[in-house]
């Protein structure tokens, strides 16, 4: 109640209490007038001194019940405008148990009721929050106006660190095919698909634009990237296995129509048409032999009998079992050497690792005339590791061919790995059974020195009499 209200009631109960005196007077005059005696001129005096003392004595008591209720009322609106300030803790203190104690118990459900829903309210946020945070896909809801009402942290990493809610999101994202499918949400109200090359750098995302109920629109960007990369991969996969059947099919086909058209073939002919079929049909035989080998390491079962073996006895079992594809070809195998030390290894995928780098080497190794096969101990990052080495002195790879004859189907010189029966698989082979080991396996050459292949193996555990002995040395 605010003080000209309690004047304007205070002024009212004294304009009351003046009337009534008034009436009394005037009836206890009337009555003194008409009566003779002097007992009733008495009786008005009295009166007459009773009423102003009454107006005398109400007076404080009403100015003392009406400040009473003005300030519980002040303490409801002060309570008031505190939750209308977001100040939902506020509470008012009961002080009897009158009807207006009744409207505060009231009022103090209503603000801890409110408290209660808040409370829940901002707890499902944070929720929803963190579940749009802990998604892989960039998440941002744009207004009505086009500006940015909330993303989360894959959209700033993306966007950077200036993605600000309230500004437009043409300032932060300038693809032009995202902001096309936001605007086509926003003006029609329906969900747009697309696709955004230019918002990352060598990155690709599926773009969904929904409008949402209370105006704007939300906007969910999903990395293809890797989808895309291996899709690629899958085709360029399929086009190489095609074009290398396609040229040994040709040819068989072709020399096959020959015999068959011929109605007297000539002996010497016949035998080199067959020699040229056998040759194309073994090339044939050994891509798929070799393509199989490759979906097996590949495989996520692709299992290792992995078994504590010597470096030294590793390098010396490849030059022995590999020996006899250099006997005729004039090259020298020769090993530089390993320690003893143990390697964790599968013995028969060793054997194709050390097979596929020394008939790689060999088709470049003919004008060096030799081979070399070793393997030394090494440490990288306070890991004690393996390093074997297989070193040719061909001709060499020039540098910018050296991060990708790991890759299948890769070539340096595709006219000369096909004449030579290549099939382009053998390194990616070689580095698939690495990997599985747990090791690494890279190349280096400079052209007209020769190229070295090298790749690691970790070390086996030391056995235990080994160990013991080592304590008591």
């Amino acid at each position: 109640m605010t003080p000209k209200v309690f004047t304007k009631l205070l002024a009212l109960f004294v304009l009351l209490l003046v009337f009534q005196t008034v009436v009394m007077e005037f009836v206890f005059g009337r009555l003194v007038e008409s009566s003779a005696g002097e007992s009733f001129h008495l009786m008005a005096h009295e009166a007459l001194w009773a009423g102003i003392i009454a107006l005398l004595l109400a007076l404080p008591l009403a100015a003392w019940a009406a400040r009473r209720v003005t300030r519980r009322i002040e303490r409801v609106v002060s309570f008031a405008s505190r939750v209308a300030d977001g100040d939902l803790n506020a509470r008012l203190t009961l002080e009897s148990g009158d009807e207006l104690a009744a409207m505060e118990s009231a009022l103090n459900q209503t603000a801890e009721r409110l408290g209660q829903n808040f409370a829940e309210i901002e707890s499902r946020r944070q929720e929803l929050a963190a579940m749009l945070d802990s998604m892989q896909e960039a998440v941002v809801a744009i207004t009505a106006e086009g500006s940015v009402r909330w993303s989360n942290s894959v959209m700033r990493r993306i966007a950077g660190t200036q993605l600000h809610a309230g500004r437009p999101l043409v300032h932060f994202v300038r693809d032009p095919d995202v902001l096309a499918c936001v605007r086509a949400a926003l003006e029609h109200h329906e969900v747009r698909f697309g696709r955004a090359s230019n918002l990352a750098p060598g990155r690709m995302f599926e773009i969904n634009a929904a409008p949402l109920p209370s105006g704007g629109a939300l906007v969910v960007l999903h990395d293809v990237t890797r989808i895309e990369a291996a899709e690629k991969s899958r085709r360029d996969f399929i086009a190489n296995v095609s074009h290398e059947l396609r040229t040994p099919l040709t040819s068989i086909q072709g020399y096959v129509e020959t015999l068959v058209e011929d109605p007297r073939p000539n002996r010497e002919t016949t035998r080199e048409f067959l020699g040229i079929i056998l040759k194309n049909a073994t090339r044939m035989n050994r891509l798929t032999e070799d393509l199989l080998t490759l979906a097996s390491v590949e495989s996520p079962d692709y299992k290792l009998t992995l078994q504590p073996m010597r470096a030294s006895a590793l390098v010396q079992d490849a030059i022995e079992s590999l020996g006899g594809i250099v006997v005729d070809s004039e090259v020298e195998l020769e090993s530089t050497g390993a320690p003893d030390a143990l390697v964790l290894a599968d013995s028969d995928a060793m054997n194709q690792v050390f097979g596929n780098l020394i008939e790689n080497s060999l088709k470049y190794a003919k004008a060096g005339k030799r081979i070399r096969v070793g393997a030394r101990l090494v440490e990288s990052e306070g890991v004690s590791e393996i390093e074997f080495t297989v070193q040719d002195f061909g001709p060499g790879i020039a540098s910018e061919h050296l991060n990708r004859i790991f890759e299948r189907f890769y070539r340096v010189d595709k006219a000369r790995s096909r004449d030579s029966g290549g099939t382009g698989l053998g390194l990616a082979i070689v580095k698939h059974i690495v990997q599985a080991h747990g090791g690494r396996v890279w190349a280096e050459s400079e052209l007209g020195s020769g190229a070295q292949f090298h790749f690691t193996l970790p070390l086996a555990p030391a056995p235990v009499g080994e160990k013991m002995a080592s304590a008591m040395a």
